[in-house]
């Protein structure tokens, strides 16, 4: 008599919960990672859009604790079948519109228009219990990020650097400000990290001001939906703020670029107020002029932190006035045209000679134009636009003729618009012999 075969071991289950998924997707948010794209459809939750397959896999991955782990069904319907059962939404795909549109907020209106605001005891208790979720062991964590570093990259002194750290504890909004191309952007980006401890992206959210931008962008506004309807939609700033009140024991930064490029004090609104170190908070929650009767007031956590950049040599930029300018500790920045230049370029293999060059003549032009009544030191020109010198050392000097002819050249005919001829002088003076 014939033994019976021994049964095949079956494979785990591809089961998933709503919360294994959830939890999958609050991984994504959180570390600010990269899903391979979908080719057809996506899942929609809270406006944004992610591919369904790669979530699915991600959850399934949680799920077992196994980060090697292969979702067992294919893209598509199999997949997708899956997830509308645990009630989430599987739509096409439109590859002309960005993630968190007008039109995705539309469809997912409902969903969101709950959780606007960040004041609602309930829902805080909540969000943070899942925010504490360790996150998986096999996630990879950003690089970390020292003084050291900073140094290493900004043109700043140790003291300069403690300094604006120190004004950005005290009053956790720091404006940078000073002429063109003095690195701003750049060391916004470098204080968050420092206070971070790493370069994690996940915490920074970058914005820049414009003329056409408003409170409906930044706080919280109206916007036409899929349907044409108008739905309440939650800006930067209240979203950020919702982040960082999950998150309590962890710094979120909101980095504005050429902040005074806006109607700052409209864009601004209760922000105004609550900026104030003493002001943030639950206790100090206010409500939003757009929000419904029924909806818990906004505050600003006291983990979120704010710096701007503003470029002094704007004449069409109106001064901020002097409401806002106390909310803020101002850290003024300069062309650096010596030895962290120096060093930069003499690392690129750039001739000493034409460092040399590069560095007298840019400290005489700025010299002139700060002498000139009708500009003064505001509109000096920064050292950024010789941060990236060629790859090959022989291909230097044309470099620099470029950077003169393209870059200087034009904004010194705009400074001296009335005086085309001191334009044209000073021009050839940095040509000279090149």
């Amino acid at each position: 008599m014939t033994a019976p075969s021994a049964t095949p071991p079956s494979p785990p289950t591809a089961a998933l919960t709503r919360e294994q998924v959830l939890r999958a997707l609050r991984l994504v948010e959180r570390e600010g990672r990269r899903l391979p794209p979908s080719t057809v459809y996506e899942l929609l939750y809270r406006g944004r859009r992610y591919p369904p397959r790669a979530v699915a896999e991600l959850a399934y991955r949680l799920a077992q604790a196994n980060p090697q782990a292969r979702w067992p069904h294919g893209a598509g319907q199999p997949t997708n079948a899956l997830l509308e059962a645990l009630d989430f939404t599987i739509v096409a795909k439109r590859p002309v519109l960005a993630a968190g549109s007008a039109q995705d907020q539309g469809q997912a209106a409902e969903q969101q228009a709950e959780e606007l605001y960040t004041g609602s005891e309930t829902s805080l208790q909540s969000s943070a219990a899942l925010a504490a979720e360790p996150g998986a062991a096999y996630a990879s964590s950003p690089p970390a990020y020292t003084k050291h570093d900073a140094l290493a990259e900004a043109f700043i002194t140790d003291n300069e650097l403690e300094a604006a750290l120190a004004g950005l504890r005290r009053r956790r909004a720091l404006l940078l400000q000073g002429p063109p191309g003095t690195g701003k952007t750049y060391l916004a980006r470098r204080l968050a990290w420092l206070l971070l401890g790493a370069r994690d992206e996940s915490r920074i959210e970058l914005v820049q001001f414009h003329p056409s931008y408003g409170y409906e962008d930044f706080m919280l506004g109206f916007r036409p939906g899929a349907k044409g309807q108008f739905q309440l939609v939650a800006g930067v700033l209240p979203l950020l703020a919702q982040r960082a009140a999950q998150d309590p024991e962890k710094p979120y930064f909101l980095l504005v670029d050429e902040l005074n490029r806006g109607n700052v004090a409209r864009i601004f609104g209760e922000l105004l107020l609550l900026l104030e170190p003493d002001k943030r908070g639950p206790a100090h929650a206010l409500r939003l002029p757009y929000a419904p009767p029924g909806a818990p007031r906004f505050f600003v956590p006291d983990n979120l932190y704010i710096i701007g950049t503003l470029n002094l040599a704007d004449r069409s930029l109106a001064p901020l006035d002097y409401a806002l300018r106390r909310r803020f500790a101002f850290v003024g920045m300069t062309p650096q045209f010596g030895a962290p230049l120096r060093a930069l370029l003499k690392a690129s293999q750039v001739p000493k000679p034409l460092i040399d060059l590069l560095l007298e003549r840019m400290n005489a032009l700025n010299a002139v134009i700060a002498a000139d009544p009708e500009l003064g030191p505001d509109f000096e020109i920064g050292h950024s636009y010789f941060c990236a010198p060629p790859a090959q050392p022989a291909e230097a000097s044309a470099w620099l003729r470029l950077v003169f002819e393209q870059e200087i050249g034009p904004l010194l005919a705009d400074y001296w618009r009335e005086q085309p001829d001191k334009a044209t002088a000073q021009l050839r003076q940095l040509l000279a012999d090149l």
